[in-house]
């Protein structure tokens, strides 16, 4: 994508009122824009984050067995009501309105109960089990507080993954699978240093819970860390659960932490008060056992910028960054805008992604909105470049070094 083309532009500053530093960082580099409190749009630097974020959540997702479906956000009170979580007494976070019919419906905090009715469509026999639907779907809730950026919104997007089982058994086989996925996934966004397992109160579900909480100064949860397996306790649990649940280490260190993820046992609550239940192989009727399973991409991405990012902007890990290459023209003359031209077309007839700042733009300008954005590498055209030739620096680095166009294409032939 040529940069003269792209309608967002680079900010100097970020709007008075944002006082988190990833709302902060994204604005300014033309991610995201404030609609309101805890509300942001993607813009189309930010869409690129969130699809690649996606789509590697998607793909250890369907290798789990999970089949994408896309429900919708408007919700039926009668089925809310069936589970006692329509009640505000129960659940304070609803968007609610009222339809022109005078009926009340809500906007979807969570789906549970909308997918546990459409299951009763499709499940009736122990061979119908086990299945695994998921979504990315966005969610509403109505936060007393949004201060962190895009960590916390009043809307936000959701992978919700639910889990329909035979039975307890079967449904910790998936379990322990899923728990191993989201560990696959965290590091293949670039978290997984960062991201530990967490023990977290079960709720109303089950005793225990598993959240998977990215250490982060700007955090909002508490955890205790073990220093030898790199387990974590959440805090709201500590006082019940004092050593690792691993290992026994009785010495576990308080840390701040983000939630990017949760996998949770639900056991027969929700199959329970909708009527889903199948037959088993002696025609007995038994409720599904069932588990829910949610990440945040959109907390991962301020996750992400909350870690790798420095007094210029952000430093994008590599599989997650809008593109792989920042071409850089400093063209003084047509004979540089000829060879930063023709090294584009090369990048892109390999399919190699990539942004060309080929604006008419002073030099210093182009370098730091390199720098904001955040791209892995950058690779400049310049009059000081021999013929054939870039200069190429990692976002990471200080260091700078000259490269032919053919080491440049075969070194991001395999990103």
């Amino acid at each position: 994508m040529k940069q003269s083309f792209l309608f967002t532009k680079t900010r100097r500053n970020a709007p008075t009122d944002e006082v988190s530093r990833n709302a902060r960082m994204l604005i300014r580099g033309g991610f995201i824009h404030k609609e309101m409190a805890g509300v942001y749009s993607y813009l189309p630097l930010g869409l690129r984050v969130l699809n690649k974020i996606t789509e590697i959540i998607r793909e250890e997702m369907n290798a789990l067995g999970g089949q994408e479906v896309y429900l919708s956000a408007l919700q039926d009170r009668e089925v809310w009501e069936k589970t006692g979580r329509w009640d505000e007494r129960a659940v304070d976070s609803w968007f609610k309105t009222e339809l022109k019919n005078g009926a009340e419906t809500g906007l979807a905090f969570t789906h549970e109960e909308p997918l546990t009715a459409l299951m009763r469509g499709h499940i009736s026999s122990y061979r119908d089990l086990p299945k695994y639907p998921y979504q990315f779907q966005v969610k509403f809730r109505n936060e007393t507080r949004a201060r962190s950026g895009i960590i916390r919104g009043r809307e936000f997007l959701m992978k919700d993954l639910y889990s329909f089982s035979r039975d307890e058994t079967e449904h910790r086989v998936f379990y322990e699978k899923t728990k191993k996925a989201y560990h696959t996934i965290f590091a293949r966004i670039g978290l997984g240093e960062k991201t530990v397992l967490t023990f977290a109160s079960g709720g109303s579900f089950s005793k225990y819970s598993h959240e998977f909480q990215s250490l982060c100064a700007a955090g909002e949860d508490t955890i205790h860390l073990c220093g030898k397996c790199r387990i974590a306790v959440n805090n709201e649990i500590i006082s019940e659960h004092p050593v690792c649940p691993q290992c026994g280490n009785d010495k576990l260190a308080p840390e701040k932490a983000v939630e990017v993820g949760n996998i949770f046992t639900l056991g027969t609550k929700f199959s329970d008060a909708l009527n889903l239940k199948y037959r088993d192989e002696d025609g007995k009727e038994v409720s599904v056992f069932m588990g829910s399973y949610g990440i945040g991409p959109g907390r991962a991405i301020g996750v992400a910028v909350e870690l790798f990012a420095d007094e210029k902007g952000i430093m994008w890990p590599n599989s997650i960054a809008p593109f792989v290459v920042h071409l850089v023209s400093l063209a003084s003359s047509a004979k540089v805008k000829k060879e930063a031209d023709a090294l584009y077309e090369k990048l892109q007839k390999e399919d190699i992604e990539v942004l060309y700042d080929d604006r008419d733009a002073r030099a210093g300008e182009k370098f730091a909105d390199a720098d904001l954005i955040g791209i892995p590498l950058r690779a400049v055209v310049s009059e000081k470049t021999p013929a054939g030739k870039v200069e190429i620096k990692e976002r990471i680095s200080e260091t700078a070094r000259i490269v032919s166009h053919a080491e440049l294409l075969e070194m991001l032939s395999g990103k």
